[in-house]
């Protein structure tokens, strides 16, 4: 290095000493520090949910390197001007995004929740199997995450329909793309998950109309955001039966409200937002060799399009 690295740390509800201590294990000689106000400038930074005082501190900064895969929140800020953003590529998430789809959608196909529900009442029980040509999956959003989880469900035989923004070619799955497939994708899926991106476009794109197109008994799983979800729409399709159920691990508010009726519906199951943590050792390799890269003029993968949100 010819010039030392100065990296500031801002990591709200995330202890910072352990990331401190492990990127300079990774950059040997670059300066790390966790930011209290009146910190020096920075070069780089490594940021979970900053709040506005810490960019308005920060004017030097080249890149903001975000520690989790969504970036919906810093967009919403006013970044130092020529500031760039980088997400995560994967860092060990999509495989426990994959874990938590395929568990989510064949513990529906089998009907293990109607098991443990006889189980608790002492009932031994039979249900008649279910054909899997009878329950295609439907995965919205085919990035890094989204292919990863697709892939995977094609392992157990499920068909499989993926959408995007732009055309994409995955082996075994159905693609459909673009504003004109999006009605086509959703009316081929009884089983929807979504992953995709939260920006202005894609707010409150899962409401009662979209919702509504998909095969009856449908059947929804949510892993991206919760401001995609209209929720009172789905506890109304849940109440008409269209809707047989939700996995839900995301919500417009977190941590979910006292009270919320997602906490003792029958037909929901909440997890606390954990279907893919970000594991720590592997992120920061991959943040320091982005920052390695960066410093040499080299181009890096994650860079944030700020027209598009991600």
């Amino acid at each position: 290095m010819t010039t030392p690295l100065n990296i500031t740390l801002c990591l709200s509800q995330t202890k910072p000493e352990p990331w401190e201590a492990g990127l300079k294990a990774a950059l040997p000689g670059a300066t790390v520090r966790n930011w209290t106000p009146g910190e020096p400038p920075a070069d780089y930074a490594v940021v979970w949910a900053p709040p506005q005082a810490f960019l308005d501190e920060q004017p030097k900064l080249k890149a903001l390197f975000n520690i989790g895969a969504g970036v919906d929140a810093l967009m919403k800020l006013r970044l130092p001007l020529g500031c760039q953003v980088v997400r995560l590529d994967d860092a060990g998430m999509s495989v426990q995004m994959a874990e938590y789809v395929c568990h989510a959608v064949i513990r529906h196909f089998r009907e293990f929740d109607g098991y443990e529900a006889d189980v608790q009442a002492g009932k031994w029980s039979y249900r008649k199997p279910r054909l899997r040509a009878d329950y295609p999956v439907g995965v919205m959003g085919l990035g890094v995450l989204g292919e990863r989880v697709a892939r995977a469900l094609t392992v157990f035989d499920f068909p499989v329909h993926g959408w995007s923004r732009t055309p994409k070619q995955i082996e075994g799955v159905q693609g459909h793309s673009g504003a004109e497939g999006f009605d086509a994708f959703l009316t081929s899926c009884r089983v929807l998950v979504n992953l995709l991106p939260l920006t202005p476009d894609t707010a409150d794109i899962l409401n009662r109309r979209t919702l509504s197109l998909l095969q009856p008994g449908a059947y929804f799983i949510n892993v991206a955001r919760g401001a995609h979800l209209v929720e009172e729409d789905l506890l109304a399709l849940l109440a008409s039966g269209h809707m047989a159920g939700a996995t839900l691990d995301v919500f417009r508010t977190e941590p979910l409200p006292e009270g919320h009726p997602f906490w003792t519906h029958p037909k929901v199951t909440v997890t606390p937002h954990t279907s893919a943590r970000t594991l720590r050792d592997e992120s920061i390799a991959q943040i320091a060799g982005k920052m390695l890269a960066m410093m040499r003029g080299e181009t890096v993968a994650g860079l944030v399009d700020p027209a598009r949100g991600y």
